[in-house]
Parts: structure tokens; sequence; C-alpha cells
């Protein structure tokens, strides 16, 4: 299995994986034409696309799912409320497919585990994607983790978590309170240190590597969720689980699992 982030963040998130057989795009928050463009960049043919899956609704990932769709003819997986609350940006999606969030889909030889998560959306999906005994967990937008969330991301090889915010640059920043209230709430977005803290507790001697994903580009800096996650790691005695950062504005490299 292989994945690249496209990018990851308020401007807009997707995320490329494939296998052996199945090649899926997980959220598309960027324009169509942006989509593309970066699939192209990293030797990815959009039109080998075997399907979408979206996590939530906001609009940072399903902008271009909608003229994805239409334009590549492809499937768009995602669960009945993301659908209803999703319609104005998404439109007509002409090959539809409807998920009870904690059911497992298939896609070719690909299988994606869904489970429910803390995030301000209507039905927010956490995803674990499986094939030929490699798990990759794929949990951004994360106000909490539970022990749902916890018990699902247990095993994986790879992880692109949410490392969203310092704690102490968002209570110093410019951000209105409320807005403030509602990113470190229990449904918004987990900072550097709740995220290390999960990843302690899922970090295992198979674990190679962690993706560090939606960064705050006004209440975080790189270095610290990166400080972070090393410490982390190194209290755990994980000293050969590599790290990736993840932008907003360039995908990362292709990265084997």
């Amino acid at each position: 299995m292989r994945f690249a982030v496209l990018a990851s963040g308020s401007g807009g998130n997707a995320c490329y994986v494939e296998t052996s057989h199945a090649r899926i795009l997980v959220d598309a928050g960027l324009s169509c034409r942006d989509v593309i463009r970066r699939l192209d960049s990293i030797g990815v043919d959009p039109q080998r696309l075997d399907g979408l899956v979206i996590t939530h609704e906001h609009l940072d990932h399903i902008r271009g799912a909608g003229p994805l769709a239409r334009k590549l003819n492809i499937p768009v997986f995602a669960n009945a409320l993301t659908f209803k609350r999703g319609v104005r940006y998404l439109g007509t999606i002409p090959k539809s497919v409807p998920v009870c969030t904690g059911e497992t889909l298939s896609i070719k030889d690909l299988f994606i585990e869904t489970f429910t998560k803390c995030h301000d959306a209507a039905d927010p999906m956490g995803l674990v994607l499986t094939s030929e005994g490699v798990r990759l967990g794929v949990i951004t937008d994360l106000g909490r983790s539970t022990p749902v969330v916890e018990d699902r991301l247990r095993g994986c090889h790879a992880l692109i978590a949410e490392f969203n915010h310092d704690e102490r640059m968002l209570e110093d920043g410019p951000y209105p309170l409320e807005l403030k209230r509602r990113i470190r709430g229990p449904d918004g977005h987990l900072s550097n240190s709740q995220a290390a803290k999960m990843i302690k507790g899922l970090a295992h001697s198979s674990l190679c590597w962690v993706a560090l994903a939606h960064l705050s580009e006004i209440n975080n800096l790189p270095e610290k969720a990166l400080r972070a996650v090393k410490e982390t790691l190194e209290l755990c005695q994980r000293y050969r689980t590599e790290v990736l950062i993840t932008s907003q504005h360039t995908p990362s490299p292709m990265v084997e699992i």
C-alpha cells in the first residue's frame, strides 16, 4: 500500500491511496483542477481512480468532490447525512454509494473500515484502510480521542493524524474567542499535545509512519508538531517510526507502507 497527502489544512484536504489493484481518494477539498494537477505531480493518472471516500461534509473536504465525480465518472462513498448536508456543494453525483458509519466497504483489494469520530459535522467518519495485511488509519478533524477511535486505530502500520494547533499559539493568536472555543472544544480539533498523547497509546513496533496533518497555518508551526510527536515516539522507544509533515500547498512524497 502507498499513500500521498495531496493537501491538508483548513484550505482543503485530499489524500491518495493505492494498493496492488485499487486507487482511491479520501476527501477532495481542493478544486477539481487542483486535485488533478496534484495527482499529475506525483505521477498518478486521475482517469485510473476507482472511487472517492468523503469523511464529512465540510467544504475543505468536499469542494472538488462533485466536479471530480462527474468529470471522471467515479463512485463517491459517504454516509447519508454527509450527502444530505453537502448537497449544495456536491451537486448531482452520478454514482453515489451510501455508507452506514461503522460498516466496512470494499473497493477491489482495498477494505475500508469506517467509524464514528468527534467533530462538529453531521456524521463524521474516521477510516482504516486495509490491503494485504497492511493498515492505514486516517483520523483528521478530530476534537478528542475516544475508546472507539483508539480501538479502531490500534495495530495500524501508518497513521495520518491531526496535529492542528499549539495550545499557546491558539490562546495568544488572532482568532475571536468563540472560534478558539470551537477549535479546542470536544468536537473541534486536536492540539499537538492531545495528538501526541493519542499517538502514545497507538505506538507499536510495526508503526512505520505517522503523517502530521491539518496543521493550522495561524496557530501552529511544523517544528512544534514535529517536536511533540518525536518526543512521544522516543518515550515509547519507537525509533524506527518515520514522521511526515503534510502541507496545505504541496503534495507529500508517495509513501510506501
